[in-house]
């Protein structure tokens, strides 16, 4: 039986002086959220931790400069004072899905109501430049979704992403920002980020102050999808910022739905794109909700397992410049552990372990060849329920290892053979690659 990663948790919160020394270590040039985890789970504490870099940096030909004590203190005044505070991950309020990904924020700032990160989410991306029917379909969906008990979760840009955020405000909507908590970016935005730290909620993962770049916007896409069950995309060109969000939804294994658009209108490429590889039609907000219960087969959606590929290439770029002493001791995603004062910190235990729906992907790869097999031999030769074998095969679809044929008939996807460039598939991790290049430009990636 799945467990509600919603469900109540006890009461657990870090101590101040935890919680500075968390801010040094994060805030350290050269370590981010893997490296973070790593080393706290090394050494049983971020204070050990501090203690040990110095000796573990001198391996390495990059010089270390530690966050100090007295600029840990600094940005924990100025957060208080701005109103907003500081969530670890594994404290009470720490949202339980963003818990689950690849290399969650240890830390997170938050202004507003901190309450909401306890609701289910589903998240609306989109365009900046939006047509009056893409906005006006954003704001119905975060309306009706929100009626039905979801928060809205967008990324506070332009177009899309504001209406939504708008439309939700009275039922609950999260924005994550790219720069600091206190950095309102676009500056025409004010007035609804005042009304988002009163009335909603801003998270950031960024230092106070901070001036959001290029690269920092594909980093806010993968908690925008990771708070979230699904991502919606309303309008989305084929080079947008929002189908990154979308790629980390996939990789992440939350749902990914997609508004088609007219094929005369390059705002509608990107969606259109989606949906020809795999993501699930929508127009309307009851198609969301069906979806989610029914590909899951049961009311309590719990995250598929997060899709790796074996192929992947080695030059793809980091969301994060790391060193890289204790590579081969990289920990399990969300499992992070303290002190012996709270020996376990963040996520559940058994996410650490491999999910049982792994070995389901592997079986049906192993049944399938570049002849197409029919769907009901599948589900014979598996002895699987229908829905699973359903559920599974769009997952590999979205991940580009499988082919649908007419007749509901499916085979593996195999490399063309001819010499003719072919169409990047939806999780194509060079066009990922691509995406964070054109991250240069933060206007390029704002969506």
């Amino acid at each position: 039986m799945n467990v509600d990663p919603y469900a109540a948790r006890p009461d657990f919160s870090l101590s101040e002086d935890q919680k500075r020394d968390w801010l040094r270590l994060i805030r350290t040039e050269g370590i981010g959220p893997r490296l973070f985890q790593t080393l706290v789970n090394r050494f049983g504490g971020a204070s050990a931790a501090l203690a040990a870099l110095p000796a573990l940096a001198s391996q390495s030909k990059r010089p270390l400069v530690l966050c100090t004590y007295e600029q840990a203190e600094q940005e924990m005044a100025r957060i208080k004072r701005d109103g907003a505070e500081l969530v670890a991950l594994g404290e009470t309020f720490y949202p339980p899905l963003l818990a689950q990904i690849d290399a969650p924020p240890p830390l997170l700032t938050v202004r507003g109501q901190v309450s909401l990160l306890r609701e289910r989410a589903i998240a609306i991306v989109g365009s900046r430049n939006a047509s009056a029917a893409g906005l006006k379909m954003a704001e119905r969906l975060a309306q009706d979704l929100g009626r039905s008990g979801f928060v809205i979760v967008s990324g506070l840009a332009r177009g899309i992403d504001g209406r939504a955020h708008m439309a939700a405000l009275p039922r609950g909507t999260i924005a994550i920002v790219a720069g600091g908590i206190n950095k309102i970016y676009p500056p025409e935005h004010a007035a609804l980020y005042e009304q988002l730290g009163r009335d909603g909620l801003l998270v950031s993962e960024m230092p106070y102050g901070w001036e959001p770049r290029g690269r920092d916007f594909p980093r806010r896409n993968r908690i925008i999808s990771g708070l979230c069950r699904g991502v919606v995309v309303v309008e989305a060109a084929e080079r947008s910022g929002s189908l990154i969000t979308a790629r980390f939804a996939v990789e992440q294994g939350r749902e990914v739905f997609a508004v088609p658009g007219s094929p005369l209108d390059p705002r509608a490429g990107g969606t259109n794109h989606l949906l020809r590889h795999g993501a699930t039609f929508i127009t309307e907000a009851t198609h969301i909700e069906e979806a989610l219960r029914n590909l899951m087969g049961e009311d309590v959606w719990q995250p598929a397992p997060p899709r790796v590929s074996e192929n992947e290439p080695q030059d793809t770029a980091p969301l994060w410049d790391e060193y890289d002493f204790l590579v081969e001791e990289v920990s399990a995603p969300s499992v992070i552990r303290e002190t012996p004062e709270t020996p376990y910190r963040g996520g559940e235990p058994e996410r650490a372990v491999m999910s049982p729906q792994t070995d389901i992907q592997a079986r049906l790869l192993s049944l399938l060849g570049p002849v197409p097999t029919a769907m009901d031999d599948l589900i014979q030769f598996t002895g699987l329920a229908t829905q699973t074998v359903a559920h599974h095969l769009i997952e590999l679809e979205l991940a580009g290892r499988v082919l649908r044929h007419s007749g509901q008939m499916v085979s593996l996807a195999l490399p063309p053979q001819n010499t003719l460039p072919p169409q990047e598939p939806f999780l194509a991790q060079d066009d990922l690659t691509l995406h964070r290049r054109r991250a240069a430009e933060p206007e390029g990636q704002e969506s």
